[in-house]
C-alpha cells in the first residue's frame, strides 16, 4: 500500500513524540504505515506512507531514487548566475550535490495559506522557483539555496517521481495502491 499525504507545515514525520507536537498520527489512521523518507517540520508537502519495508527500501534506496520537486519561495529575486549554479550542483559542508533541475516559475496558483505566515521584508523581494534533485540530504534544498544568496521562505515538496499531490490540501491523504 502507498498512501500520499500533504504534510502540513509544523508537522514531524513521525507518529509519536514524547513533547507533544504534531504528528502524522494527527492526521492518518491507518495501522502500520511507515514514512518512506522525510520531510522537515518546516516544510510541506508531498510525503509517501508505506506499509511495505521492501517498497520502503525502494522509494529511498540511494541507487533508485526518483527525482524530487520542490516548490520554493526564497528571498530575492534569482539571477541566471545563481539558478546556473543550483544546476551545476553545490559544495556544501558534507559535499558537493549532485546536478538540480531549476527554473523561476511565477506564483503558484493552487498555494495554499499557511498556518504560519513565512516572514517577509518589506525592502526584500521575494520569489518562486521549481527545484528537483535526486538525493536526499538533511535541509538540502534550504542549504542549496541559501548558499546562492536566495534564502527559503518557504518549501513544498510537490512530487517524488511519478507520485504528486495533486489535489491534497494539507493534512488530507489518499490511498494509490
Amino acid at each position: 500500500m502507498i498512501v500520499l499525504f500533504n504534510k502540513p507545515y509544523n508537522v514531524l514525520t513521525k507518529f509519536t513524540d514524547s513533547e507533544g507536537r504534531a504528528t502524522l498520527a494527527d492526521y492518518i489512521d491507518i495501522p502500520r504505515v511507515y514514512a518512506a523518507g522525510r520531510l522537515d517540520m518546516d516544510s510541506e508537502g508531498l510525503l509517501l506512507l508505506t506499509d511495505s519495508g521492501k517498497l520502503n527500501h525502494e522509494l529511498t534506496d540511494p541507487e533508485n531514487k526518483a527525482y524530487k520537486t520542490y516548490v520554493v519561495q526564497v528571498e530575492g529575486v534569482p539571477t541566471k548566475a545563481q539558478l546556473k549554479q543550483l544546476e551545476q550542483g553545490i559544495e556544501l559542508k558534507d559535499g558537493m550535490t549532485l546536478p538540480a533541475k531549476v527554473k523561476r516559475i511565477p506564483y503558484p496558483k493552487w498555494l495554499w495559506t499557511r498556518e504560519k505566515p513565512i516572514r517577509i521584508r518589506k525592502n526584500q523581494p521575494t520569489s518562486f522557483i521549481q527545484l528537483k534533485i535526486k538525493e536526499g540530504r538533511n535541509r538540502q534544498v534550504r542549504r542549496m539555496t541559501a548558499a546562492v544568496g536566495l534564502p527559503t521562505l518557504r518549501l513544498i515538496r510537490t512530487h517524488i517521481g511519478d507520485y504528486h499531490i495533486a489535489d491534497l490540501k494539507p493534512g488530507q491523504y489518499c490511498i494509490v495502491k
